[in-house]
């Protein structure tokens, strides 16, 4: 992502969101960025293709595709992660001769074609984050993982910001018999199609690391069958591929295996400056701290919102884990209330990691509600009168909202 002024910055940025940025996606990673900055109650421009119907005088009627440039006023954003679109409704703020004040129109965001944003809440600390994010010229490289097991192959591209499955293989395996020759053909015939499908859905033109794991030995005679494949093709490429390959113990080949892949020793090293590595670090500390009961992790809104503002999440290793969906809310009084608590954490010398729902550490948060807190000494009594308080503002469920301890 990129300002398509060359002027622009984000020192020069507007900070009451009065002044649009202008911003041109030029990787599907961008897309992404956009997803994250793009919220409900923002003005957003950009290119539209509007259908429009004349009557003639006859009575007759003509519709016809239209190209314009249309701004609305943005009501919900749709990312699709696999085909990198992103979709944005809401209600046309400025009329033009073809639309009309008022009226709903969906922007479908593309590839090297600009947007501009306002803000009309202003630029937070939150947003500020993510914009200085996405037009970050060192973006690093995703890496690629193969979840495997026999018939079946998940092939998905690991980023700092999400995970994506690129493509499913499934393939049949007859069982295993003496000689074992039908199976070892349909083995054959499925690492054929899941080295033919990476190769095409990923691009490997620069060194990208590559990540191979299964239960049993299906990655390593996948890893194996490339090795063969780059002799035979004499593919310098595909070579280096194989053996730069990291090869690694999951539990099953679908997606939710990649939970405890990252967790290995091998993509910790690999991976070691990736930062869904360490999200994935933190959310390991935090549930296992749950399950001590040693009163140094919590979650739910209200007992997190005490435990920082008793000072509890600063300096000394205090942490606060956030789902982004609480910067995503319709209502911007709790969009502030919970950058409010980031702002206070940091400033108390904290760490505060916003993740992602789209990443595995960012769903294993949601399911405790979506916050919680690694404190740098131990309070055992923040649920206490949580029910005489209410819960005003709480998008983040009952779980949020109970703040009970794991025992």
């Amino acid at each position: 992502m990129r300002f398509t002024n060359p002027k622009h910055s984000l020192s020069t940025l507007d900070p009451s969101g009065e002044s649009p940025v202008s911003l041109l996606p030029t990787t599907p990673e961008d897309m992404w960025h956009a997803h994250n900055l793009i919220a409900p109650s923002d003005l957003l421009r950009a290119h539209a293709i509007r259908k429009v119907v004349t009557t003639g005088s006859t009575g007759s009627t003509t519709s016809d595709r239209v190209h314009t440039d249309l701004t609305i006023r943005v009501q919900s954003v749709f990312f699709d992660p696999a085909a990198s679109s992103l979709h944005v409704s809401g209600t046309v703020c400025q009329e033009n001769q073809y639309v009309s004040l008022g009226q709903h129109h969906t922007l479908d965001l593309e590839l090297n074609r600009p947007f501009q944003l306002w803000k009309r809440s202003g630029w937070d600390s939150v947003s500020l984050k993510m914009l200085e994010e996405a037009v970050a010229e060192d973006t690093g490289e995703a890496m690629c993982a193969v979840v495997m097991q026999e018939g079946l192959a998940n092939i998905c591209l690991i980023t700092e910001f999400q995970t994506v499955v690129k493509q499913r293989v499934e393939a049949n395996i007859p069982k295993k018999r003496a000689g074992g020759s039908a199976s070892q053909g349909g083995m054959t015939s499925f690492y054929e199609k899941t080295l033919a499908t990476l190769l095409r859905t990923v691009d490997f033109s620069q060194p990208r690391p590559l990540l191979l794991a299964s239960p049993g030995f299906v990655a390593q005679d996948f890893r194996g069958y490339m090795q063969s494949e780059g002799q035979k093709r004499t593919d310098k490429k595909l070579q280096r591929m194989a053996k730069d390959a990291v090869v690694v113990h999951s539990s099953t080949g679908y997606v939710h295996s990649l939970n405890e892949v990252l967790k290995s020793p091998e993509v910790q090293a690999t991976m070691r400056d990736k930062r869904f590595t360490g999200e994935t670090a933190l959310m390991d500390q935090l549930y296992d701290r749950l399950r001590k009961d040693d009163g140094r992790a919590w979650y739910g809104a209200k007992p997190v919102e005490r435990a920082v503002k008793e000072g509890a999440v600063g300096r000394g290793g205090g942490v606060l884990l956030i789902n982004n969906k609480f910067f995503r809310s319709l209502d911007i009084k709790t969009r502030k209330r919970f950058v409010a608590l980031v702002d206070k954490v940091k400033e108390d010398g904290g760490e505060a990691r916003v993740l992602s729902s789209d990443h595995e550490s960012g769903q294993r948060l949601d399911a405790l509600g979506g916050i919680a807190a690694i404190l740098t000494y131990p309070i055992y009594d923040l649920d206490e009168d949580e029910v005489e308080e209410g819960g005003e503002g709480e998008e983040s469920g009952a779980a949020a909202e109970e703040g009970a301890m794991i025992i």
